[in-house]
């Protein structure tokens, strides 16, 4: 039986809390800071937890946790 293997770029970018939930970094935070309201910046600060759907995707790319 070979090994299941996790995907190095899920594993980078995203981590499984104790609840199972998954934690990722926020979205449209790479580039062009300018465009956007410093509102917008300071709510985008840290991580945030994906919604069911795309975390259902991200939980097979991570079978070991």
């Amino acid at each position: 039986m070979p090994k299941m293997k996790t995907k190095s770029s899920a594993k980078k970018r995203f981590k499984l809390t104790a609840s199972g939930k998954v934690r990722g970094s926020q979205a449209g935070k790479q580039h062009g800071m300018i465009k956007r309201t410093n509102k917008t910046l300071r709510n985008q600060r840290g991580t945030s937890i994906l919604a069911e759907c795309d975390a259902r995707i991200v939980r097979k790319f991570l079978p070991n946790g």
